[in-house]
Order: C-alpha cells, then sequence, then structure tokens
C-alpha cells in the first residue's frame, strides 16, 4: 500500500485539476513542485482507515481499487484507433477480463467498500457536472 500513496497523490492532483475532486487539492508546493495538499489528504485517509479497519481488509480494498483502475484502462486502450494502437485489441479484452476474474477472488467486504467508494465518487461526479451544466434557454412564462 505505501508504494500506492505517491500515485495516488498525483491522481489526486489531477482529478481536482478536472474539478473531480475538491479544487483546492490541486495545489502545487511553489517550492518542492509536489502535490502538498493531495498527498496530506490522501495521507489523512490512510491513517484513519489503518486505525479503524482490518489491514487484511484494507490490502483487499486496494487492491480492488487498483484491479479497477487497470481494467479501467484496458477498457480505455480497447477504444484506441488503429494508428495509436500497440497491441491488438484481443489484449485488452483478455486483460480486462483477468483484472475482474481477479476482484472475484478478494474478499467480499473489501469489493463492497470497493464499489461503495466508487458509488460515492460517481455520484459526487454526477452532482458535479450537474451543477455545471449551463442553462437551459428561455422559457415560455419568462
Amino acid at each position: 500500500m505505501l508504494a500506492l500513496l505517491a500515485g495516488v497523490g498525483r491522481t489526486t492532483l489531477a482529478m481536482a485539476r478536472h474539478d473531480d475532486l475538491p479544487r483546492p487539492l490541486a495545489a502545487v508546493h511553489p517550492r518542492f513542485r509536489v502535490p502538498h495538499r493531495a498527498e496530506a489528504a490522501v495521507a489523512a485517509v490512510v491513517v484513519v482507515a489503518v486505525s479503524v479497519a482490518d489491514l487484511r481488509e484494507l490490502i483487499g480494498f486496494s487492491s480492488a481499487g487498483v484491479l479497477l483502475y487497470y481494467a479501467v484502462a484496458n477498457v480505455s486502450a480497447f477504444t484506441q484507433g488503429a494508428d495509436h494502437r500497440l497491441y491488438p485489441r484481443w489484449v485488452q479484452v483478455v486483460g480486462a477480463a483477468a483484472c475482474l476474474i481477479l476482484v472475484l477472488t478478494l474478499p467480499v467486504a473489501s469489493v463492497v467498500a470497493g464499489v461503495g467508494v466508487l458509488a460515492v465518487g460517481l455520484a459526487y461526479r454526477l452532482v458535479r457536472r450537474h451543477g455545471d451544466a449551463p442553462a437551459a434557454g428561455p422559457t415560455l412564462d419568462g
């Protein structure tokens, strides 16, 4: 899990830059050029999680997240055009399927927690995107 922290902090930075997470997490330290707020937020979440949850469940949760990330990467690579493709599409299909099969081998509580976090994230994104939608235009009564 420690090896994932730097990557999760940088992913948090990128998501905050695109307004998928709160914008203050997009700050980069002026001297050290690191995403200090994102790293601190990730560290705080990890400290709380390690304090209240079983370490085996956290490892399973982390594994579910990583496997989901790789499944999404395979699906994304599948959508690439022929001019950017390095491998045939069947490789991405096998990769995504393998990720999903491996998720099924994890403890149920870890997978449920991972799906829960994903659902909260998707709900947050939908609320943020809905709030940014342009006005529908003039109405008949005004």
